[in-house]
């Protein structure tokens, strides 16, 4: 099947993009799904499958302490917090050769649970909370991990604040539709915020009056479609919409099909007049 941009672009029954389909999608043209640690800096609280190839005996499971340490066979203590694994492994190798313990050893350095870095994931998905940072994290695959978005109240973006406090704005309709500059690498202590979308309302002569989630260049005759379209009465013609401005007071626009709506608008379907 072919795909724009390794991504088919997926929209919801009342004809808005649907992020979370969208979602699963872009991680399985991506790869985030892929496992690897290499770049995860080993923190307390991680479990490290030490493998010493030829020496059993000398392999070990071990977790990090509070202090940052790990304990090894016959060469004891040795501090990995803040290391990657191919930085345990050469350390490792460098301890058993200077201690006369092993001449030309093969260390491989797995981390089997990830506990010290945790990323946020908070606002409108399916499973807010902290999740644990899982080699070279990106946003795709954090969300992911928090179940995807609420695709009938997120909005279309998403903020990433850094441990630093600076942020950046993340597009979700492009990231979903496989755009890499939005798939921002994410790292212990970040945090991934998906706000609430805008909203609108419609009433009057429409199948289906109430409130609706304001999707990307929404106009009026997109929003008579997601409340069902008008009723054997109803005529696009005379539609209104009353709105606040900048002054806090609220006006009535009249407004044709082709324009588009603004958060809060409350768009009102007459009856025809013939």
């Amino acid at each position: 099947m072919r795909t724009d941009n390794g991504v088919n672009r997926a929209r919801n029954a009342s004809g808005g993009f649907s992020l979370w389909a969208g979602l699963l999608l872009a991680l399985f043209a991506s790869g985030a799904f892929a496992n690897g640690n290499a770049d995860y800096k080993v923190g307390p609280g991680d479990l490290v499958k030490i493998t010493v190839y030829g020496a059993p005996d000398m392999s070990t499971e071990v977790r990090v302490a509070e202090t940052g340490g790990i304990t090894c066979p016959l060469i004891g203590a040795v501090e990995v917090a803040g290391l990657s694994t191919s930085e345990i492994e050469k350390l490792l190798v460098t301890r058993y050769v200077d201690g006369g313990f092993l001449r030309q050893p093969q260390i491989a350095v797995l981390i089997t649970e990830f506990l010290s870095q945790k990323i946020s994931v908070l606002g409108h998905v399916t499973k807010p909370g902290q999740y644990p940072q899982r080699g070279a994290a990106n946003v795709l695959g954090l969300l992911a991990e928090a179940g995807g978005v609420q695709a009938l109240s997120a909005a279309d973006r998403a903020t990433l604040t850094r441990v630093d406090g600076t942020q950046a704005e993340i597009d979700l309709r492009k990231l979903f539709d496989g755009d890499p500059s939005q798939n921002l690498t994410v790292s212990g202590g970040d945090r991934i915020y998906v706000p609430k979308a805008d909203e609108f309302y419609v009433y009057g002569q429409v199948q289906k009056p109430g409130q609706y989630k304001l999707e990307r260049n929404m106009t009026v005759s997109r929003a008579i479609s997601a409340s069902g379209g008008l009723t054997a009465r109803g005529t696009e013609r005379r539609a209104i919409v009353k709105r606040r401005g900048t002054d806090g007071k609220e006006k009535e626009h009249s407004v044709k099909g082709t324009d588009l709506l603004q958060p809060d608008d409350i768009l009102f379907i007459k009856e025809s007049l013939f």
